[in-house]
């Protein structure tokens, strides 16, 4: 395998592994993602995964421009999300977790990963960073502490 090709592969694996972890890819979630190649290099793989009708090009998040593509299960989730009412939803986070995209998504300061705060989450919208313990009475906990 040439140089070219193998690289071709590592963007294409590394592309895939993004979908599977946040479902929706967005280029602001490259900076949650240290070893990420450049979005140009995504970009090619993503449109290419779109004209085989593996992955949706589209806008899936408000508020951000550019292109986004999302795995056929996510759009259909956050479809039947939209349509949902009722009860506020509230889940809490580690600060640690890949769903820590305070500032990243959404407005605001950081939450720094090291911080050992988790974050409160009002129907998808962060609403306080704190210890678990202030959280916990707030919301159902998804996410425990990195350890190590």
């Amino acid at each position: 395998m040439s140089a070219a090709a193998g690289q071709q592969a590592r963007v294409g694996a590394f592309a895939s592994q993004l979908l599977l972890r946040y479902g929706v890819i967005v280029r602001e979630l490259l900076a949650r993602e240290a070893q990420a190649p450049p979005w140009r290099e995504l970009v090619r793989v993503y449109r290419s995964m779109e004209a085989r009708g593996e992955i949706r090009g589209g806008r899936f998040v408000d508020g951000l421009v550019g292109e986004q593509y999302a795995l056929p299960e996510a759009v259909d989730l956050l479809r039947r999300v939209r349509r949902l009412g009722g009860e506020p939803a509230r889940v809490v986070v580690s600060a640690a977790d890949p769903l820590n995209l305070v500032g990243i998504l959404t407005p605001g300061s950081r939450v720094s990963p090291l911080s050992g705060l988790y974050i409160l989450y009002e129907n998808g919208v962060p609403t306080a960073a704190d210890e678990l313990g202030a959280l916990r009475r707030h919301a159902y906990v998804v996410s425990a502490p990195v350890a190590g």
